[in-house]
């Protein structure tokens, strides 16, 4: 159990990704994920509705030095999860249980932004639409997750 004065273990870790400070007590003592860290993920935005949030492309491309198709997918993944999990609430938790994406253009350099905005927020289902762009606004995919809403067994 946290306190509202006690920082936790990833208190640098939420900081970094641009985490608001008052989410932190939610997420102190899990942190965003080892996978959000390594691709370079950067909250802008977090909430239920609406989720932004940025990668370079710089480290998450493939083999032809584009932008690596799961790359989209696991931004979209992230956003949509973590806008799941705040609609969720305490002790209640969000688990992904169909994601897919279409990528319409490709991108070599630069950031990658994605807009989470949700379609449906109910008491057991939640579904939300990521769009990813470039830092010209045009569109470079876009995905759709459905998370599963349960309380944590304790």
């Amino acid at each position: 159990m946290m306190d509202n004065f006690t920082p936790g273990p990833f208190a640098a870790e939420l900081a970094a990704a641009g985490v608001p400070e008052e989410m932190h007590d939610w997420l102190g003592q899990h942190g965003v994920g080892a996978l959000v860290v390594k691709m370079g993920i950067h909250f802008l935005e977090m909430s239920p509705e609406r989720t932004v949030g940025t990668m370079p492309v710089e480290g998450n491309t493939q083999v032809a030095g584009i932008l690596h198709g799961g790359a989209h997918v696991v931004l979209a993944e992230t956003l949509g999860s973590f806008a799941a999990g705040m609609h969720a609430g305490p002790k209640r938790q969000a688990l992904g249980i169909d994601v897919s994406a279409t990528h319409h253009r490709a991108i070599t350099k630069g950031t990658v932004t994605g807009t989470c905005t949700s379609i449906h927020l109910g008491r057991t289902i939640t579904t939300h639409e990521i769009v990813m762009t470039d830092e010209q606004g045009r569109r470079l995919s876009t995905a759709r997750i459905t998370n599963l809403i349960r309380d944590i067994a304790e």
